[in-house]
């Protein structure tokens, strides 16, 4: 059985989205993602596996219900403030 999913939406750059369609158009098949989807996730998931060995000791968090997390793009504050740090 398989389990049911969740939906998040990343928001990129267009150049960042360029990128990723390129990549998966280029790459993709031979490293075995079938879709966008799938590279985004395996992605995402192995920087999620680096965040925990790094704040967590290795282990899973508990995991956090949709709507606990503030969605959407960073703001134009938040964005500069980004690209002033080194």
């Amino acid at each position: 059985m398989t389990k049911p999913t969740s939906h998040i939406t990343p928001y990129f750059t267009q150049d960042q989205a360029d990128q990723v369609r390129a990549a998966l158009q280029a790459a993709g098949r031979a490293e075995g993602y079938a879709s966008l989807s799938d590279l985004v996730v395996a992605a995402t998931m192995r920087e999620v596996k680096r965040l925990q060995r790094k704040h967590n000791g290795g282990r899973v968090w508990p995991g956090v219900p949709a709507g606990s997390v503030r969605p959407g793009r960073r703001t134009r504050a938040e964005t500069a403030a980004s690209e002033d740090r080194p």
